[in-house]
């Protein structure tokens, strides 16, 4: 099933041209469009949704009408004191007043005026322990969607990472779905719910040659891209932008090349780069990654498309792209899945790590850290803890018991086969321990040690070493049923099960310098009339870290919505004078 790039000829001249049709720009050209500007969206993938449509779907929104809806308490002065603590060094105070007193208003707008619909979840926030943290409330979710709704465009949706389907069948981002698919084998309500979702979604591969009940963050960039399309705003994909256009010191319009060939496209008002971050910008990972700059691997699920197109134009406009924050992405520990004919796809650990019985170590054979903890927080103790190696990798450890009850990364739990993913190397197995390790190249000993050692304690559902099941979070993707400890179990009898697991990001938190609005700023601070940046091509508001649920969606929408806005001219407040403003000179760490 194909689809044109668009039903309509790219225009030569509009209000406002957004480059990327993600949730960044997707957000951007619907507010804009509302608040009556004439706008065009170009997309270099053949396809639109961005990293969106590969996500969670979930937006990191405190105090929003979801929360209040529920009677969930969540006074302002705790949320700031969470993102003073979270951001650090980096806190922004302009920047965090907006998104934390705007967000809950661009929920409402999206929700009344377009297709875009939120569910509430349970998410804690990723560190309910620190000041301000809370175990509920400032996460909500992406309504699933029936993308039928798009009509012909559906074929130009994003279709989800294929590594975490199911012969193409998405789950929704919560544990009452997921938790049916793991008890299939114990539970004839969760085998009657599994088998109707299986006959439904063979019903749709039969008619559209792919699900159209689609959830998490494809449901949202499906919501957007229909919102976009409702009001007309053309969605021109496989159309990628060349070069800014620029006159007398403004940017007012961009090159841009597609199906017709290439073409200029004049802006009257602004151009929006929200071309997704530097993912996949080779030679500036190689600077900002500290595992490849000691030579390490890096293997990221998000589109190739991300090849950080924006900030190769924000500074051929005079912009900053500085790596200023620890971690200039959001980590995620990701394994590669042989695809076939050498080819690899990313598998993101997002749910193995909380179970019981599966730990996390290194080529010496030692834990290292809360494998409960959140991806991004495990991805950077991956970076930390193998500071002196060329390599820098866990594999991920359990017995036939657990990876037949959990399954493991892409492998399955039962009753589906474990063989084929043992011969084609994704997964290592061993009849002993030291078998094991001999196998997947780990320290024998030092696995050995590590497992006596985890279990004199994991026998009584507690880690000594790492705490593991000691907060909200930890417990909320575990096992309830695995007690006293949801996260907690010993590793038991062999055979063994190791998976190799390397570092990836779900996009880039460095990027554009900016001010509040979103204007691109030049060196000086000041500045670059007529351009603006969305999305992960801006800068993260978090600082390098990560909060909780859904912290790059939530602002990366609330954001977009006030740039449009500031656009419309209906936000001037937004660009008073902030002394961080000044921009320093790009400079990485040797």
């Amino acid at each position: 099933m194909t689809a044109p790039s668009s039903s309509q000829a790219l225009a030569s001249e509009c209000d406002v041209l957004v480059i990327g049709a993600g949730a960044g720009g997707l957000s951007t050209a619907i507010t804009a469009a509302k608040n009556g500007l004439d706008v065009v969206v170009v997309e270099k993938a053949p396809v639109f949704g961005g990293t969106a449509a590969f996500s969670g779907g979930v937006l990191w929104i405190p105090r929003s009408l979801h929360a209040a809806k529920a009677n969930i308490q969540d006074p302002r002065e705790a949320v700031m004191r969470y993102m003073r603590a979270e951001t650090g060094e980096h806190f922004d105070a302009a920047a965090v007043d907006a998104f934390v007193d705007r967000g809950p208003e661009m929920v409402e707008f999206f929700e009344r005026e377009t297709a875009v619909k939120f569910i509430p979840t349970l998410y804690p926030d990723y560190h309910p322990n620190v000041d301000g943290g809370v175990d509920i409330g400032r996460s909500i979710l992406a309504a699933p969607y029936d993308i039928r709704g798009l009509g012909a465009d559906m074929a130009r949706l994003r279709p989800p990472l294929q590594t975490i389907t199911f012969i193409g069948m998405m789950f929704n981002s919560s544990n009452a779905d997921l938790k049916h698919f793991f008890n299939v084998t114990k539970s004839l309500k969760s085998a009657t719910y599994v088998a109707k979702r299986l006959v439904n979604h063979v019903k749709e591969l039969a008619l559209y040659r792919r699900g159209v009940q689609v959830t998490s963050g494809n449901a949202l960039a499906a919501r957007l891209a229909k919102s976009a399309l409702d009001l007309k705003v053309p969605i021109h994909t496989s159309t990628g932008a060349k070069e800014l256009i620029i006159e007398n010191g403004r940017v007012v319009g961009a090159v841009v090349q597609g199906a017709s060939g290439t073409q200029r496209v004049m802006a009257r008002k602004a151009v929006v780069l929200a071309a997704g971050g530097f993912a996949h910008d080779v030679e500036r990972i190689a600077r900002a990654y500290p595992h490849l700059r000691r030579g390490g691997e890096h293997f990221s699920p998000v589109p190739v498309e991300n090849t950080g197109d924006g900030s190769r134009m924000a500074e051929q406009a005079g912009g900053s792209v500085p790596i200023r924050y620890t971690s200039a992405a959001a980590w995620m520990p990701t394994s590669k899945v042989p695809l076939g004919n050498g080819r690899f796809g990313a598998f993101p650990h997002l749910l193995d790590r909380y179970k019981p019985g599966i730990i996390g170590v290194l080529r010496n054979g030692r834990r290292f850290t809360n494998e409960s903890n959140s991806y991004h927080d495990v991805g950077a103790a991956m970076i930390e803890a193998c500071a002196g190696e060329k390599e820098t990798a866990m594999w991920l450890v359990c017995d036939q018991a657990t990876i037949s009850k959990y399954g493991l990364g892409y492998a399955k739990p039962a009753p589906l086969p474990l063989a084929p993913l043992v011969r084609n190397g994704y997964l290592v197995k061993g009849a002993t321990l030291a078998e094991l390790a001999k196998n997947a190249g780990i320290d024998a000993a030092g696995l050995e040690a590590t497992v006596r050692k985890y279990n004199e304690t994991a026998v009584r559902g507690e880690d000594a070493e790492f705490g593991r099941g000691t907060t909200s979070f930890n417990r909320y993707l575990a096992d309830p049923e695995n007690k006293p400890n949801p996260c907690v179990a010993p590793v038991g009898n062999g055979p063994y099960y190791a998976l190799k697991v390397v570092v990836g990001d779900l996009g880039s938190f460095d990027g554009i310098r900016t001010d509040v609005a979103g204007r691109v700023l030049a060196q000086d601070g000041q500045p670059i009339a007529g351009l603006y940046a969305a999305g992960n091509d801006r800068a993260s508001v978090m600082g390098g870290n990560y909060p909780g649920a859904g912290i790059t969606l939530g602002p990366i929408m609330t954001f977009g919505y006030l740039t449009a806005r500031h656009i419309a001219g209906l936000e001037p407040q937004l660009v008073k004078t902030n002394p961080q403003d000044k921009v320093q000179a790009d400079a990485v760490p040797a």
